[in-house]
């Protein structure tokens, strides 16, 4: 029931020369879309959810997030070189999430 909420986001900005590819890209919900884009969330390597502690510290709230934590993505592209590409993943860990 998601399918319209979907939005393709990028893991890297294209405003932090972050390139205009699809392993530089996440199909997320609209509202993760928006915590990942903020830093409360990422996407480890190896394709696990992780979210921010500050989110609850930020804002008092999350809890509807927390059980994504440590959740591998269920979906992925069935060609490697479609998928996330690592060094963006590691990229968006050390630049953008709020660990």
């Amino acid at each position: 029931h998601s399918l319209p909420a979907l939005e393709a986001a990028h893991i890297k900005p294209f405003t932090e020369d972050g390139p205009h590819a699809v392993d530089n890209g996440l199909l997320l919900r609209s509202d993760i879309h928006r915590l990942f884009d903020h830093g409360y969330i990422t996407i480890t390597p190896e394709y696990r959810v992780e979210v921010s502690r500050r989110l609850k510290e930020d804002f008092e709230n999350g809890r509807s997030y927390y059980p994504f934590n440590g959740r591998r993505l269920d979906h992925l592209p069935e060609q490697v070189v479609d998928r996330p590409h690592n060094d963006l993943l590691v990229w968006h860990n050390e630049n953008i999430f709020k660990g």
